[in-house]
């Protein structure tokens, strides 16, 4: 046990700068997939089967989304599921890096279950809407649709942007963390979208959380789209 705290220090030490991060990755998910990390250290385990073990969470967790009707059981067990399998995100490149054994196709596994996470989120909660919700109007079925889009543009666009300033060589030294900077960010966090299935057995409620963040979305969307064109000029 010793052990795995000294992993957990030691991958603390060795963690990536906060600036950029909301308050629920920087205090909840990041220490979740830390301590994840520490107890597959010494394991056979991969950072590639701790990906495919993320997806094996969160997949099923949407198909029960999209195939149940809404309860208070299943909305804990959706957020239970979605939260695990995000803490499993971040516990493969935590993993990789205490191994040094960071690698292209490692990468390339996690952006596609990224990809696929992202999607399928936003297609459950459509054919919920759908199946089991007793909408206001029909239109409430785009919400679902312009939150896929601004979700896809938030995470893949600052993926890119990234990609494309370290090729460029413009890449600066990061900014000390800022709190306020944590909490403006909290409505775009993927956590944040895991927790709004907390209320999933309302329907008023939950459609009126799941509105407001994709609002959020919607605007940081606009706004980080051209703060990243302004860096890339």
């Amino acid at each position: 046990m010793s052990e795995i705290f000294d992993v957990f220090r030691h991958l603390s030490a060795a963690q990536k700068p906060s600036k950029g991060v909301s308050l629920y990755s920087r205090f909840v998910n990041r220490p979740a997939g830390r301590m994840l990390a520490a107890l597959a250290y010494r394991s056979e385990i991969t950072p590639n089967q701790v990906t495919v073990l993320g997806a094996c969470f969160t997949f099923p967790a949407l198909a029960a989304v999209a195939l149940l009707p809404p309860a208070p059981v299943l909305a804990v067990m959706v957020f239970a599921a979605l939260a695990l399998g995000f803490a499993l995100d971040a516990a493969d490149g935590q993993l990789a890096r205490s191994r040094r054994t960071e690698s292209a196709r490692g990468e390339w596994l996690d952006h596609v279950v990224d990809a696929v996470k992202i999607m399928g989120v936003h297609m459950a909660v459509l054919v919920s809407f759908y199946r089991f919700f007793d909408l206001p109007s029909d239109a409430f079925l785009v919400v679902p649709m312009a939150f896929q889009l601004a979700a896809v543009v938030i995470l893949f666009g600052g993926i890119l942007t990234e990609k494309l300033k370290r090729q460029t060589g413009r890449v600066t030294s990061p900014a000390p963390p800022s709190t306020l900077r944590a909490v403006i960010l909290l409505p775009v966090d993927y956590g944040m979208v895991c927790v709004s299935f907390l209320f999933l057995a309302d329907q008023d409620l939950f459609l009126g959380v799941y509105c407001a963040l994709l609002a959020a979305h919607v605007l940081f969307a606009a706004a980080f789209l051209l703060k990243w064109f302004r860096e890339l000029s």
